[in-house]
This record gives structure tokens, C-alpha cells and sequence, in this order.
């Protein structure tokens, strides 16, 4: 990490952040993970973890910014494609329901601006 880097970022694997998983592992199975001391994020940097965040309010880096932005609708055009696929666990409402979600997610992380 630059000395001195004031900017909040996003970790490079936006839409499967650790803090999420570990979240479902710990109410799933009673297991609670450390969180790592530094990842990797969208704008290419190691920084601690403590320097990040998943919401779009807080992120401060552009380039992460718009790391987050274009990860958010890939993974809402996947979604789509896979709920409309034969033997889907889940509907295809319920597909349009998760895309249109991180559709906004995506045009948060973009201030407003995204289809």
C-alpha cells in the first residue's frame, strides 16, 4: 500500500467479499474465520482490510469505484442468463429480482449513472 493512501477501495473479488462468506460460514456451521490483515482490490493494491468497504457511499477510490461498477452488472447479466436456465435453482423472477439488485448496486458504485 502507497504511504499515506487515504482512499476507502473495494476487494478485487467485489460480489464474493470474505466478510460476506465468513458471515454465512459463522451463522451456517458455528465457524468464524480470521479476516485477512491486507487483500487485494479492485484498483490492483494490497491494502489492510480495514481499508475497504462493500458500500458504494463509502468507497473513495475511482478506480475501484468502477471495478465494483462493472463487476455488479456482469454478475447481474449472469444472473439472468442463469435463471432463465433449465433445471435453475431458482425462478426467473426471482433471477430478476438478484440482477436488478446489483443493477443498483452498480449504478450506486457509478454515482448514478449506469443501465
Amino acid at each position: 500500500m502507497p504511504d499515506g493512501d487515504p482512499h476507502i477501495h473495494v476487494e478485487v473479488n467485489v460480489i464474493r467479499a470474505d466478510a460476506a462468506v465468513r458471515n454465512v460460514l459463522a451463522s451456517t456451521f458455528g465457524l468464524a474465520g480470521d479476516l485477512p490483515a491486507e487483500v487485494r482490490t479492485g484498483c490492483g493494491q494490497r491494502v489492510p482490510y480495514a481499508m475497504t468497504s462493500a458500500r458504494p457511499e463509502s468507497v473513495t477510490c475511482l478506480a475501484c469505484r468502477e471495478h465494483a461498477h462493472r463487476q455488479h452488472l456482469r454478475f447481474a447479466d449472469q444472473i439472468v442468463t442463469l435463471g432463465g436456465a433449465p433445471g435453475a435453482t431458482i425462478s426467473g423472477p426471482e433471477a430478476a429480482r438478484a440482477a436488478a439488485e446489483h443493477r443498483s448496486l452498480a449504478r450506486r458504485f457509478a454515482g448514478g449513472a449506469s443501465r
